[in-house]
Parts: structure tokens; sequence; C-alpha cells
């Protein structure tokens, strides 16, 4: 491509770590997938591989004219990784997909194209032939009802690792996307939980080339603390309303018990008032401040 910067039409970041088996396939993959009349850079942000991936990088740098590689010292993370690309990324529509080689990269045209009316569009891995960790499924399933409860609208798939956003939009939210696996569920729930318009597309999605670097109960234990920050964090009526009835309901039980059986008001009764009442005013004024920033 010889376009200059303010002509790209997109950008297509693919974070890598220890992919040596995959990452020249995908890079090969993307170009053939997409027609010559577009106009867009691929950067790959290596994130500190110790295998043979630096190398092959090194290899195929000159055989694309739009290939970018920006190298992590040591290994900071799969949303670190993201974030350097967005950062870096000359477009203002932005592409993220795997360098593993599961996700189908012939339908990023068609994502792109939603783009324009989307602040976000998703890959969504539900169309069939879907191939999914059995281990995972269970957990999965109670993270997407969480956070489709947070963010008040089914959420067809919290994690997607294909999908095009905003570059514009996204960066609102960089200070608060962490630097792990968990950076796709967090936008998800930052613009979800503020209006913004996104947009699912059914794909499928294959098995990897190589190893997987996710650790399904160390990931799983992560994920729910951070739909919880989250969801505090954008949404805390959502996510600590339904605490606040179950302790208003247990005081309101220890008073009726107090007055009819006891005939005297105790500490515990006492103690459930106050609990209700301190939580409630923390989730409203939580919610005050959301709404002033937001």
């Amino acid at each position: 491509m010889t376009k200059s910067d303010s002509q790209f039409l997109f950008s297509i970041i693919v974070p890598c770590y220890n992919e040596e088996e995959a990452i020249a396939g995908t890079i090969q993959e993307l170009h053939e997938a997409i027609p010559e009349t577009e106009t867009y850079e691929i950067i790959v942000v290596n994130d500190g591989s110790t295998d043979d991936t630096k190398r092959i990088l090194d290899q195929i740098a000159g055989d694309y004219a739009n290939l970018h590689i920006v190298v992590h010292a040591k290994n900071r993370g799969y949303g670190a990784a993201l974030k350097t690309g967005i950062r870096r990324a000359k477009a203002e529509i932005i592409v993220i997909t795997d360098a593993d080689g599961t996700y189908p990269n012939e339908r990023i045209p068609e994502l792109v194209h939603a783009c324009r009316e989307y602040d976000m569009v998703v890959g969504a891995r539900t169309a069939e032939g879907v191939v999914h960790s059995k281990l995972r499924a269970i957990p999965k399933i109670f993270l997407r009802v969480w956070a489709s409860w947070i963010a008040g609208q089914n959420i067809p798939d919290i994690n997607s690792g294909l999908r095009v956003f905003r570059k514009s939009v996204v960066e609102k939210f960089l200070g608060i996307l962490p630097d792990s696996f968990s950076f796709t569920l967090t936008i998800t729930l930052a613009l979800l939980t503020n209006y913004r318009p996104v947009y699912y597309i059914p794909i499928t999605y294959h098995h990897r080339t190589g190893s997987s670097k996710i650790k399904p109960v160390r990931d799983t234990v992560r994920f729910i603390n951070l739909i919880l920050r989250t969801g505090i964090y954008f949404a805390p009526l959502r996510v600590l309303g339904p605490f606040i009835i179950i302790l208003g309901l247990l005081a309101m039980g220890s008073l009726a018990h107090d007055i009819f059986i006891l005939q005297n008001l105790t500490d515990k009764t006492t103690m459930l008032f106050l609990f209700t009442f301190n939580t409630g005013m923390f989730a409203l004024l939580a919610d005050m401040i959301d709404k002033r920033i937001g």
C-alpha cells in the first residue's frame, strides 16, 4: 500500500504471543481475505514471545508493505498488546483478530462495512460449526448471563476476539481496560452500559493452531471479578440492586420477628437496616457519579 496514513480505511491489530505455528499463515490469510481495493494496515504486536515468533515475523516483514510489527520486550498480556496496537493504529476503524487461526478472517470486510452504522461490531461465535471447549462451556454460560444482566440486554458472545470498533470511542475507555484476556469483555460492558450501538454478527470458530494461553479456573475467577468491578463502575444500581433487595427483605423479616415474637427491637434488626441503607446510599452515590462523568 502506498496510500498516506490518513487514507487507511481500517487497521487490523493482531496480538501475538508464542504463535510460531500460526502467525505466518494468519498474516497470509488476512491479505488473501481482504480485497486489494481496500486500504488497510496490519499491526502485529509481538507480546514478548519466547519461541520462534520473532524470527518468523522478521522473515515475512518485507513481504507485505502494509505490515507493521511492534515488539514488547516482555509479555504484558493480551489486553496490553491490543492497547499498544490501538495507540499505533492510523485508521479510525480498528479490527482485532487472533493470531492462532481460530477466527474466520474472511468475514472482516463484512464486519467493517457494518461498523459504518455502529460503534462496535462483534463476530459472535454462535453460528453452526463453532468449536468450543466443553471445560469452559459452563462458566461461560454463567458469565454471559451475568454480563447480560449488567448490560441490560442479551450479549450473545461476551469475549469474542474478532470485532471492529471506532478508535475514537474505545480511546475514552483505555484507562480502565485491563491488560489481560478480559479486555474484550470489559470493552463490551463499557460500550453497552454507556448506550453505545453494538451489533453482533454470527460467525464460526475453528480449532486453534498451537496451545491455548487461557487457564480455565484462573481466568474464570478473573472474569467474575472483572464483571463485578466493571458492573459497579458502569451500572452500580443493576449490580447492587439484588443485594439491596435481599438485605431489605431480611431486615423486614427480622423486624416482624422482633415485633410479633420477641416484642423487642434487637441489634440484629438494627444492623440489617443499617446495612440496607448504607448499601443503597453507596449504590445511588456511585450511580450519580457515573452519570455525571458520563
